[in-house]
């Protein structure tokens, strides 16, 4: 007997008790995303990002975001639809 199988022995079976389950918490975000048609948060703790104002006029028109100081804040969802949008194009 292995000692991962000696562990496994004297942890115990997870469902009996109740110390076991974790409950799962809904994060809600502080910074509400750019982008005026999503609901999304743009916080970097759930993976949102700062573009700059012409790559978002590229995507989303002159009138579909809201600026922060000089960047547009988004969401993860809107991000990578920026970045589908932009995979074909050479930057460099």
């Amino acid at each position: 007997m292995g000692f991962k199988a000696k562990a496994r022995k004297h942890k115990g079976n997870p469902d009996d008790s109740s110390e076991g389950k974790k409950k799962l918490s809904v994060i809600v975000g502080d910074i509400p995303c750019g982008i005026k048609s999503c609901d999304g948060f743009a916080d970097k703790s759930l993976g949102g990002r700062s573009l700059s104002i012409d790559n978002a006029i590229d995507v989303w028109g002159s009138s579909g975001y809201e600026e922060r100081k000089g960047r547009v804040r988004v969401c993860k969802g809107c991000y990578r639809k920026w970045k589908k949008d932009n995979k074909s194009e050479d930057t460099y």
